[in-house]
């Protein structure tokens, strides 16, 4: 039986998988990896940092364990994974291979595309903004993207755009998603939304999309005055020292980025379609590491990067215009884990996948990141989430 998807991870909808299968048939059996066996792993190699777990030492142990049967159940090529308590990271580990071919292994450095993750780190700049007054949740989007046209269900404001309650589509077809055109601004990636009807009349309804987190970033560049990567950068990643959080540009030479895989019916590694993710930085164009994704995390339960007050605006769940809770903040999923509560994103994109997790009360933290779109971690990482929190 598959390995069935974390229920507590929001997956990108299916037609992301659908989109990779599609192109991946149409392009024959040049892609596959030669060199490369049905399966991969006997036993995942493995590189690992901070080696004195002390009090974790048993939970690192069955964490590995957990981590290397994975490995062979879903024959993934590369998988890294760490995990921070009371904001120290206390288990850092790369498994299997960041590039099959060159038989280069995956260490806690190797960069992964995190997919959806990039919503809630663009969310921080959202939350920079509205703290310092240049950002009103409520107002009209045209207030920051005169360009966007007004619809005629109502008004788009970046609150409901933030929670996926705003009526924006999610990608319209296999063709959108596997998208290999590069988009040089923020500006020219909405044109392939934004003379579209909404779905709904905003506010009413709950509907996953990565195109709204793209009219975000334009609203990041209206309120701030400033390109929207150069922001992320100067505002996010820099203060926070995420040294390993780039956008994934397709003709950069970036050290130590990944190769992205997909399998076929058989579970045969191949080599993902390409394609070039500059239409959605904010929706899922990032790439990072699980250390990064923690210090990331790890900054909203500390002091000195957002307010406290912020942070709760963040992780409480909107609601419909019916007064029932989407189970979506700003950027972040709130539910619970086993009676915890739980914030958390997943992301999934074309060769790579990726889990996000913080137990703010527990202050217990886990990053995952794959190079395969199709990783199907099943409730492995949640346990292992669980086995820290209950070792603390």
């Amino acid at each position: 039986m598959p390995v069935q998807h974390n229920r507590w991870v929001r997956p990108v909808p299916s037609i992301a998988r659908r989109a990779v299968q599609r192109r991946v048939l149409g392009l024959g059996l040049g892609f596959l990896l030669a060199a490369a066996p049905q399966f991969i792993h006997a036993q995942a190699p493995r590189v690992a940092t901070a080696p004195g777990y002390g009090r974790f030492a048993e939970v690192v142990a069955s964490s590995r364990a957990l981590i290397d049967s994975l490995m062979r159940a879903r024959n993934l090529p590369g998988l890294s994974i760490a995990v921070s308590v009371d904001g120290e990271v206390v288990w850092s580990e790369g498994f299997g291979y960041a590039n099959i071919e060159q038989g280069t292994v995956v260490t806690p450095t190797t960069k992964f595309r995190v997919g959806s993750i990039s919503k809630p780190l663009t969310a921080a700049a959202l939350a920079l903004l509205y703290e310092q007054g240049l950002l009103d949740l409520d107002a009209p989007v045209q207030r920051y993207v005169p360009s966007f046209p007004e619809k005629a269900k109502g008004v788009i404001t970046s609150r409901l755009l933030a929670g996926h309650l705003a009526g924006v589509r999610h990608y319209g077809s296999d063709a959108e998603f596997m998208s290999s055109k590069r988009y040089n601004t923020v500006l020219e990636g909405l044109e392939i939304f934004k003379d579209d009807s909404l779905l709904a009349v905003p506010g009413t309804k709950y509907s996953y999309s990565s195109y709204g987190w793209n009219l975000l970033s334009a609203v990041v560049e209206g309120a701030s005055g400033e390109q929207f990567l150069a922001y992320m950068q100067e505002h996010v990643f820099r203060p926070l020292g995420l040294r390993h959080t780039v956008a994934d540009y397709t003709d950069s030479i970036i050290t130590g980025r990944s190769g992205l895989y997909d399998r076929t019916a058989d579970s045969s590694l191949i080599n993902a379609p390409y394609v070039d993710n500059s239409y959605k930085w904010a929706g899922g164009g990032f790439l990072s590491t699980p250390e990064d994704l923690l210090r990331f995390a790890n900054a909203h339960v500390q002091a000195g990067f957002l307010k406290p007050e912020t942070v709760t605006l963040l992780w409480t769940s909107q609601q419909n215009a019916a007064g029932e809770q989407v189970s979506y903040g700003i950027g972040w999923e709130v539910g619970e884990l086993n009676g915890r509560r739980l914030i958390s994103h997943g992301g999934e994109s074309v060769g790579g996948n990726s889990w996000l997790a913080i137990l703010p009360d527990a202050k217990v933290a886990l990053a995952v990141t794959a190079n395969i779109g199709d990783a199907g971690y099943g409730t492995v990482p949640r346990r292992i989430l669980e086995m820290f929190a209950d070792r603390r």
